[in-house]
């Protein structure tokens, strides 16, 4: 009862995403139709198969699919630069985030279908890939053609800066289901953040060493993938890492305490984690914003 009064935190976040996210892609295609064909084809083509494998995976439902088509679109618009190569966009990331938060969601079903906790076999939502994955597509925005020219007349292209926040988001997102879905088979019993209680697995904010260690290499290897994408360096790779690993503590916090009495639902906190990650990185990065770019 509680989760279905909450359910319109979730159709929020969708309108949050969704829209700008679509006129983006919208832009950005009719820009690329014209100047670049190659990147225009391959950035649609790529997002739309993308989306197709994960329904045909069952590892989303129809519109999570068209969702997560989209959102992938976005974001390698935004990270597209000359010489056009899909895999030095964000297609890299995204990819490394999709294989392994389904293979941790796969991993262990039978113990979780005993515990109650397993993913619904139609896969996930709509909500919960906006969840995940919005607040990167959001904060990617302002890579997308964004140019700068300072007072001696020199372009300086900050698209791949301004991806940290980005990419934090992202890499949160994948620590955050690795860490709970691997938990629930590795962990045991887990505790609480807040209060270091043992609790029954897949109470809202607890957390198990398995978990949580599961969680950071995800992370590690979502953040590797996009420094690798964006010609950065081990500055860029921490930043974005960083985030990732903050964001991660944060969700559990959010979850031990305003989801657990009823205030935000999963996709809020899903959300608002990869919001902390973004936001914390970018504020490692107020010192140096241009870290690391080949």
């Amino acid at each position: 009862m509680r989760a279905r009064s909450l359910d319109w935190q979730s159709k929020l976040i969708l309108l949050l995403v969704l829209p700008g996210t679509a006129v983006g892609v919208a832009y950005q295609a009719r820009s690329d139709a014209s100047t670049s064909p190659a990147a225009l084809w391959w950035t649609l083509g790529l997002s739309v198969g993308l989306g197709l494998l994960a329904w045909l995976a069952r590892a989303g439902t129809p519109a999570a699919a068209a969702t997560g088509a989209l959102l992938t679109a976005s974001l390698m618009f935004s990270t597209a630069y000359v010489p056009f190569s899909p895999w030095r966009t964000a297609l890299t990331p995204v990819l490394a985030f999709m294989v392994i938060t389904s293979a941790a969601t796969r991993f262990g079903r039978a113990r979780k279908v005993r515990l109650g906790t397993a993913e619904s076999k139609r896969g996930r939502s709509a909500s919960q890939v906006s969840a995940n994955v919005g607040l990167a597509t959001l904060a990617a925005l302002p890579a997308a053609q964004l140019w700068f020219e300072n007072s001696l007349g020199i372009r300086l292209y900050l698209g791949v800066p301004l991806f940290v926040p980005a990419l934090a988001a992202l890499a949160e997102a994948a620590a955050d289901t690795v860490s709970s879905e691997v938990g629930q088979v590795l962990g045991g019993r887990p505790f609480m953040l807040t209060t270091l209680r043992r609790v029954d697995p897949g109470t809202d904010g607890a957390i198990s060493l398995a978990g949580t260690l599961a969680g950071i290499a995800a992370a590690a290897a979502v953040a590797a993938a996009g420094t690798w994408t964006c010609n950065g360096d081990l500055r860029m790779f921490l930043l974005n890492f960083t985030g990732a690993v903050f964001g991660l503590f944060f969700d559990s916090l959010l979850g031990a305490t305003v989801e657990r009495v009823g205030w935000l639902n999963n996709d809020s906190v899903n959300f608002l984690s990869t919001a902390g990650a973004a936001a914390f990185a970018l504020s490692l990065a107020a010192g140096f914003p241009h870290p690391g770019v080949g």
